[in-house]
């Protein structure tokens, strides 16, 4: 992102937040402070997004359950 982008961003998101009132300017400061803090210490590890298929039916009980969950309705309604 340039410097002039963010620069512009952050302006309008000044413009409009310069007229609330002091305990809201507060409560945003605490949120947007505590929300850079809790970045730095929680890093998000991707690899948590992955692994192996945890069931205990084999795989022929899970295909004959996905088979016999699937709906097929073939009737042509008239006009």
């Amino acid at each position: 992102m340039s410097i002039a982008y963010r620069n512009r961003k952050i302006n309008s998101y000044f413009r409009l937040m310069k007229n609330w009132d002091t305990e809201s300017k507060k409560d945003l400061i605490i949120k947007l402070t505590k929300s850079i803090n809790d970045r730095n210490e929680a890093k998000y590890d991707f690899s948590s997004c992955f692994g192996a298929w945890d069931d205990g039916r084999s795989a022929d009980e899970i295909i004959k359950e996905i088979r016999n969950s699937r709906v097929n309705n073939r009737e042509i309604e008239d006009f």
